[in-house]
């Protein structure tokens, strides 16, 4: 899919749709974060796609992830660590699981 065709489907809303499992969970910043969601996506979507859209939904994760920089670098795409600003354009597929899990503290 081409990226103009790729910026149709998201205006449209129409096409081929994936779904993306997310969840927050933890102290993130100066609150506490509870977030376990399905979010449908066009086909072809990359997960700056999927933080945007869940931006738009008012999950707010470049919020999160500006809150607590730690979560650019240990969130988990599908059991698998990816960094953010690195993996950007990765290609999600139907089914993906993003997890953004704040640290625990303790010793």
């Amino acid at each position: 899919m081409s990226l103009l065709d790729k910026a149709r489907s998201l205006v449209r809303g129409g096409g081929p749709k994936i779904h993306v499992h997310v969840v927050v969970q933890g102290r993130i910043g100066a609150g506490w974060r509870d977030i376990d969601r399905r979010i449908a996506l066009p086909e072809g979507a990359t997960l700056g796609d999927l933080i945007d859209k869940a931006d738009r939904d008012g999950l707010d994760l470049s919020g999160a992830i500006a809150n607590s920089p730690h979560l650019a670098q240990t969130l988990m795409l599908n059991g698998e660590r990816c960094a953010v600003e690195a993996n950007r354009d990765r290609a999600l597929a139907d089914g993906d699981q993003v997890f953004l899990l704040a640290p625990i503290a303790g010793g």
